[in-house]
This record gives structure tokens, sequence and C-alpha cells, in this order.
């Protein structure tokens, strides 16, 4: 018969995921907020292109991935009272300058006659980068103690790479003729530059960096 009095384990022995993240929660935290900036930022510009943009199928296209950034923004607002005892709105901030420069060339282009920009750099840039950092983030925090953010990063992954399914197709029917196809890589080259001067949506490191000794040093066992 099992003693009733004698301490139980942590973690069940079914379960042996290690317990500390990359991430701590001040981290988490920040990162958490500056990805519930870039959310509503690419919500509110979308919405605006909604009504401008001629083209209706893209235009009811906008329209659904507008909501789906509303909420993923919602969805880091739930977490951050979580991951911090302080006003979400406090937390709501851009990594940078040089981010809040990236944001505004995506969601600079508002003539009827530049669609190709803007779903450039929504589908082209920000989502790819987006799916990137999200991934990142997914791949390292704790699978025990960060299981809400971990939930959250799924939902907004899959709705992410289903958009830029949506974007990669819209643009291909638009890009039809060689000059179309030099004004978008000349924009996309453009927004490139502006990204990586602002390290990503979350600075630099934003999915980590490729030159972390420590990662050397595990991988060649020294």
């Amino acid at each position: 018969m099992a003693d009733s009095k004698k301490p139980r384990a942590a973690f069940a022995p079914w379960d042996r995921r290690e317990l500390p993240g990359t991430f701590s929660v001040e981290e988490t935290a920040d990162r958490v907020g500056q990805y519930k900036w870039t959310e509503m930022k690419l919500f509110e510009a979308l919405g605006g292109w909604v009504a401008t943009v001629p083209e209706l199928d893209i235009k009811m296209r906008l329209g659904t991935h507008c909501y789906h950034h509303a909420w993923h923004a919602e969805l880091w607002h739930k977490r951050l009272p979580e991951l911090r005892e302080m006003n979400p709105e406090r937390l709501t901030l851009p990594a940078n300058d040089e981010f809040v420069a990236f944001m505004d060339a995506v969601t600079e282009p508002g003539e009827h006659d530049q669609t190709i920009e803007k779903l450039v750099g929504v589908y082209r840039v920000l989502i790819p980068h987006k799916i990137a950092a999200y991934t990142y983030h997914l791949n390292n925090t704790s699978t025990i103690t960060d299981a809400p953010t971990i939930r959250s990063l799924k939902f907004a992954i899959a709705d992410e790479v289903e958009d830029f399914t949506d974007g990669t197709l819209m643009l291909t029917s638009l890009i039809e003729t060689p000059e179309e196809v030099e004004r978008a890589n000349a924009h996309q080259l453009k927004l490139e530059k502006l990204l990586v001067a602002s390290g990503g949506i979350c600075g630099p490191g934003t999915i980590g960096d490729a030159y972390d000794t420590s990662v050397h040093v595990a991988a060649n066992g020294n």
C-alpha cells in the first residue's frame, strides 16, 4: 500500500519535460507586449485598406485577416496581467524606434493603385518574420511553466501560416508584368533592410543569436 504521507515528486514520472525555458518572466512579458503592439498595428492597417483596395476578392480576404490580427492582439493582451502585475498597456510597446520605422513603411502605401506594395509588406516581409519569431518563442519556452503562452503561440502561428498562403496567392494573381515584378521586389528590398536594422519584432535577438557561443560550445561538446 502506498504511503499517503510520502511527499510526491513535483512532476509525474511520465512527464520529464525540462522545466526552465530560455526566457524569464520579464523577458516573456516584454515579448508578448511587443507582439500585441505589432498585431494591433497590423489590424489597423488592414482594416483601413479594406475600404480602399479596389480588388473585391482581395478586399474580402484582407477583411478576414484583419480580424485574425485583432484576435491575436486580444490573446496577447490577456497574457500580460498573468506575466506581470501591472497595467498591460504599459507593456504594449514596440521593440525600438527602428521597428516603428519598419511598421510605418509597411503600412504607408495608401493609394488605390498600391495593392502590390500593401501585400508585399504584409505577406512577403512581416508575416514570414512573425512566423519565425513566434516559432522561435514556441521552441524556447517551458512546456510546463508557460503553457498558456504556448497555446496562444500555436493559435497565432496557425493563422499566420494560413494568411501567408492566402497572401502569396493574392500577390501571384496581381503580378503579371516585368514592371510589376520590379515594383514588388524593390518594395520588399526596402522593407527587408528596415527590418534587419530593427532586429525584428522584439529587437536584436528576436529569433536568437546565430553567434551565441554557448550554443556552439554545447554543439561541439567543449
